[in-house]
């Protein structure tokens, strides 16, 4: 678009001015897009965006940590929510089975990677809230269980031996990156408290099991 645009201005040139004239202004427009452009290219593209945007959806664990934007290994965006649903959620029938609008996820994701503050209660709601906590997870790079230590949980869990799959668990678990344990024991803890209410949310730990295994695992 922008280069038909610069060809159609440069047509018409020729009806207003000289010959002579055109050159030289060819000339200058050339040499200035070309200063344009390399101010343009020597700005990294996250620089280019506003100043107040960070992207915290779809980025490990550990560059969230490195940038600030995570707390003892919990991303900030995640304590966010969890606090909002701990308060608002943990009654509500179908927590974390029944989809928020997207419309409205997508929104809130918008919003907190802008730097904008954001009220879940007002902006959003239960749903939607629960919803953004899933996509969190669902992108993380690495899921919150780290793809070289996948294989040995599943085959831990394959195992009928009880006794072996407790000591082999506490084992698996030490071995986790320390920002990918905390956010496990961070999930664990909330999750616990949304199964105590089970007989309201209807959401018993098999059933947050279903829904979060994928996210944790990929």
């Amino acid at each position: 678009m922008f280069s038909s645009g610069l060809h159609q201005f440069y047509q018409t040139l020729p009806v207003r001015m000289g010959a002579g004239a055109l050159a030289v202004c060819q000339s200058k427009a050339t040499v200035r897009l070309k200063e344009d452009m390399k101010k343009i290219v020597a700005v990294p593209l996250s620089e280019q965006r506003e100043s107040t945007y960070k992207k915290l959806f779809g980025v490990s664990l550990q560059d969230l940590q490195q940038q600030g934007l995570a707390e003892n290994g919990v991303p900030a965006v995640v304590g966010k929510i969890v606090e909002y649903l701990t308060k608002n959620g943990l009654t509500q029938e179908g927590l974390f089975r029944v989809n928020g609008n997207m419309k409205v996820v997508e929104r809130l994701r918008l919003q907190f990677e802008s730097g904008v503050p954001v009220e879940l209660g007002t902006e959003g709601d239960v749903c939607a809230a629960a919803s953004l906590l899933k996509l969190f997870l669902r992108e993380l790079p690495d899921g919150v269980i780290p793809s070289a230590l996948r294989p040995r949980f599943v085959r831990l869990f394959q195992d009928d031996r009880k006794d072996a799959q407790e000591s082999s668990l506490r084992d698996l678990i030490r071995e986790l990156p320390d920002t990918h344990y905390c956010l496990l024991a961070y999930l664990c803890q909330f999750l616990t408290e949304v199964a105590k209410h089970h007989v309201q949310n209807r959401m018993n730990v098999h059933n947050l099991a279903t829904v979060f295994g994928p996210s944790c695992f990929q």
